[in-house]
C-alpha cells in the first residue's frame, strides 16, 4: 500500500486527491529568434520605403522639400489629380492590358517548354534548362537593350530579316520601321522581351512539379487511349494546379510592375507609351518641376492594384484548396 501511494506521487501531473493536470507548455521563443533577421530586413527595406511614400502622396513634396523646406500637407489633392486625368487611365489600360497578354503568354510558353524538358532525359533535360536559364538570369537593363538593337531602326535583326520575306507576306521596308513611335508596336516588343526572360523560370518550375508526378498515372492514361491534351487537363493540370497559382501569382506581380524594360525601349519621349510605373516615374523625376507628391500617389495607386489582384487569385486558390 505504501509503495502504491509513493508511485503515485512521482507520478508527473498527478496528485493523490484528483486526476492529472494538463502541463502548460512554455511558448518556443527559438523560431521566432530565426525569422527575426529576415522580418527586421523585411520592415526596413519594404514597410518603411512604402510608409514613407504613403506618407509623400499627401503632401506636395519638390525639390524644395528636399533642401529641408517643410513639406505642404494637401489631403487627397494628389489623388484627386491622377483620378480626374485621362492620361492616368490611358496609362492603367496600359498596364492592365500588358500585364494580361504578357502573364499568358509567360504561362503558356514556359509550360510548354516544362512539358518538352519532362520528355528528354536527365541529362539533356538539366543541359537544356541550364540553357534556358541564362535568359531568366539576365538583368533587365541588358535584355532591353538587346531588343532595342534587335528592333533598331539602325541596323536592327528584325527588320533585316522582314525585309528578305516576300513583300506579299510581311510587306516591305522594315528597316527603317520604328517599333518604338506608338504604343501597339512598342508593347509588341515588350511583351516579347518579357516573355522571354519570365518563361524560364516557369518552364524549370513545372518541371519540377512534373517529377512528382507519379509515372503510373500516365501510363494508365495511354492505356485507356487518353490523348495529350485530355492528360494534361485530367492528370497534369489538376496535380500542378498549387504551382500555376504561385506563378501566376508572381507573374501578375512581376508584370504589373514592368518599368526598366519600358523605359530602355522607348524612353520618356515618347508619352504616348506610359505605363503606371513609366508614369509616376515621369512624373517625380522626368523634369526640373519635381512632383514628389504626385509620383507618390501613382505608386500607391499601382501598389494597391497590385495587391487587389494578387489578394482576389490568392483567395481564389484558397477557396478551391479547401473544396478539394
Amino acid at each position: 500500500m505504501l509503495d502504491t501511494v509513493q508511485a503515485v506521487r512521482r507520478t508527473p501531473g498527478r496528485t493523490s486527491s484528483g486526476p492529472a493536470r494538463p502541463t502548460r507548455r512554455r511558448p518556443r521563443l527559438g523560431p521566432y529568434l530565426l525569422i527575426l533577421p529576415a522580418l527586421i530586413t523585411i520592415a526596413v527595406l519594404l514597410i518603411w520605403p512604402v510608409v514613407q511614400i504613403a506618407r509623400m502622396s499627401f503632401q506636395k513634396v519638390g525639390l524644395r522639400q528636399l533642401r529641408g523646406e517643410p513639406a505642404e500637407s494637401v489631403g487627397l489633392d494628389n489623388y484627386r489629380q491622377i483620378l480626374g486625368d485621362g492620361f492616368f487611365w490611358t496609362t492603367v489600360r496600359h498596364t492592365v492590358l500588358f500585364a494580361v497578354v504578357a502573364v499568358a503568354a509567360t504561362l503558356v510558353v514556359g509550360t510548354l517548354v516544362g512539358l518538352l524538358l519532362n520528355r528528354l532525359g536527365r541529362r539533356m533535360s538539366a543541359f537544356v534548362a541550364g540553357g534556358v536559364l541564362i535568359a531568366w538570369a539576365t538583368p533587365p537593363v541588358t535584355a532591353a537593350v538587346i531588343f532595342a538593337w534587335l528592333f533598331g531602326t539602325t541596323g536592327g535583326l528584325v527588320g533585316w530579316f522582314l525585309d528578305l520575306l516576300p513583300d506579299w507576306l510581311v510587306g516591305g521596308g522594315w528597316q527603317n520601321y520604328n517599333w518604338f513611335s506608338s504604343p501597339l508596336p512598342d508593347y509588341t516588343v515588350l511583351t516579347i522581351c518579357v516573355v522571354w526572360m519570365s518563361f524560364p523560370f516557369v518552364a524549370v518550375s513545372v518541371l519540377a512539379g512534373l517529377r512528382t508526378v507519379p509515372g503510373e498515372l500516365y501510363e494508365a492514361a495511354r492505356v485507356d487511349g487518353s490523348s495529350a491534351w485530355n492528360t494534361f487537363w485530367k492528370i497534369t493540370f489538376p496535380l500542378l494546379r498549387p504551382v500555376f497559382g504561385v506563378l501566376l501569382t508572381m507573374s501578375v506581380i512581376w508584370d504589373f510592375r514592368v518599368f526598366t524594360q519600358l523605359f530602355v525601349l522607348s524612353g520618356l519621349a515618347n508619352s504616348d507609351s506610359f505605363n503606371l510605373s513609366l508614369y509616376g516615374y515621369s512624373e517625380a523625376f522626368g523634369s526640373l518641376n519635381a512632383k514628389y507628391g504626385l509620383g507618390s500617389a501613382i505608386a500607391m495607386v499601382l501598389t494597391v492594384l497590385v495587391l487587389i489582384v494578387t489578394a482576389f487569385h490568392t483567395r481564389m486558390v484558397v477557396r478551391q484548396e479547401g473544396v478539394r
